[in-house]
């Protein structure tokens, strides 16, 4: 599979992989897993099914989305993807805060954020946060169906400090941490489900696939 370069603006780099549908993918990498290396594109396979056109968003300095120059990216590469019927956000962990955030600046349908961090004074990330000034969990955009799904084992402050407002389903994995969560639903093949039932906006669906792998929905006023 060839990409084409959108965007090559150190630190950001920005992938389109070409498609024959009507529905665009942006797809936001973690943090990776060289630090001395830029991350590299995430979600290809999933992204792509189906015939789906994807864009590839990728940042070496690690901002979480904070970068003033997120939006800019953001707005350049939306209008050099081209049209589309419907427009779906997706990243595991930073990417997860990225694609989240990426919905105040871009029309969106439906966003799943998958292990995405409520606030960054976490030592799990602390080498790459603590020059950044933390601005609390990534807003939740009225609009997009918005899917959050969390990783129990070690996540759970990070989960519940997020809001519960209409149009957000909360999953969360009892018996995962956060490393695993996004490996584990790729390995039972699910993400590519995941990406058609939000899209078209089935619910059921997306309940269906999280709940057989072991995800319950959040409750109101689970503790913390």
């Amino acid at each position: 599979m060839t990409l084409t370069t959108l965007i090559d603006a150190p630190p950001w780099r920005v992938d389109l992989a070409p498609g024959t549908g009507s529905d665009l993918i942006f797809a936001f990498s973690s943090i990776g897993h060289d630090p001395t290396r830029p991350p590299s594109p995430e979600f290809v396979a999933s992204s792509r099914a189906k015939g789906r056109r994807a864009v590839f968003f990728m940042d070496a300095s690690r901002s979480w989305g904070l970068d003033p120059a997120f939006p800019e990216i953001l707005h350049h590469a939306l209008g050099a993807s081209g049209p589309a019927h419907r427009r779906l956000a997706i990243g595991s962990s930073m990417g997860a805060a990225m694609a989240l955030r990426a919905a105040a600046h871009i029309p969106l349908d439906a966003i799943i954020a998958i292990g995405p961090q409520s606030r960054l004074d976490d030592p799990r990330w602390q080498h790459w946060t603590t020059r950044l000034k933390d601005p609390g969990p990534p807003p939740l955009t009225p609009g997009p169906w918005t899917i959050l799904l969390h990783a129990l084992d070690d996540d759970r402050d990070q989960a519940l400090a997020f809001p519960e407002p209409p149009g957000t389903d909360h999953i969360l994995f009892p018996g995962l941490i956060h490393s695993r969560l996004g490996p584990y639903l790729k390995e039972r093949g699910l993400l590519s489900g995941l990406i058609d039932a939000a899209l078209t906006r089935d619910r059921r669906r997306l309940l269906r696939i999280t709940t057989a792998a072991g995800g319950v929905q959040r409750r109101k006023g689970m503790p913390a």
